[in-house]
């Protein structure tokens, strides 16, 4: 009926032995990559260095406010946002950074300060706005314009002292 080459059994020796290299090559393996993460990084270093003084600083730093600056408060300005009928607005008040010798001058110029302040947050989009890197920039180029109409002497920057988005 049946040939006996037919119904010969595989040998048993080589059943087993494939588990127990897949074990070996995997600690291998699991050892090679600790010593080599161990033997090649850098030393770690302190976790709080200390920090030595440097006989040529001076302690602490420059303070924003200066003794000879004074805030010159602007006028509230209100400015509709985008071409839709008056749907938005923003409402900001400002004070220019001068000093007391040009005090009299930003005072005198607050027209033409206004002026231009307004023309700028006309030209703003509603999506600049709603932009949480945008306010930075607007600070920027209100003070770009407040240097424009006074003279970098004369300005040393604005302060945005309260901002309403309607």
């Amino acid at each position: 009926m049946a040939s006996d080459s037919e119904t010969t059994t595989p040998d048993k020796g080589s059943s087993g032995g494939g588990l127990i290299q897949l074990i070996l090559l995997a600690v291998t393996c699991a050892i090679g990559g600790f010593a080599t993460v161990f033997f090649l990084s850098p030393n770690a270093s302190p976790a709080a260095l200390a920090c030595e003084a440097d006989s040529t600083e001076v302690a602490g730093h420059t303070p924003l406010a200066l003794e000879d600056h004074v805030y010159v408060e602007l006028q509230d300005i209100l400015v509709t946002i985008g071409n839709e009928p008056a749907t938005r607005y923003v409402k900001i008040k400002m004070s220019v950074i001068s000093d007391k010798d040009h005090l009299n001058a930003v005072k005198k110029a607050e027209p033409m300060l206004v002026d231009a302040f307004v023309g700028y947050l006309r030209a703003l989009q509603l999506s600049e706005f709603e932009s949480a890197d945008f306010y930075p920039k607007m600070r920027e180029q209100l003070s770009r314009r407040s240097e424009i109409v006074l003279g970098p002497d004369a300005s040393q920057g604005v302060l945005i002292t309260e901002f309403l988005l309607r």
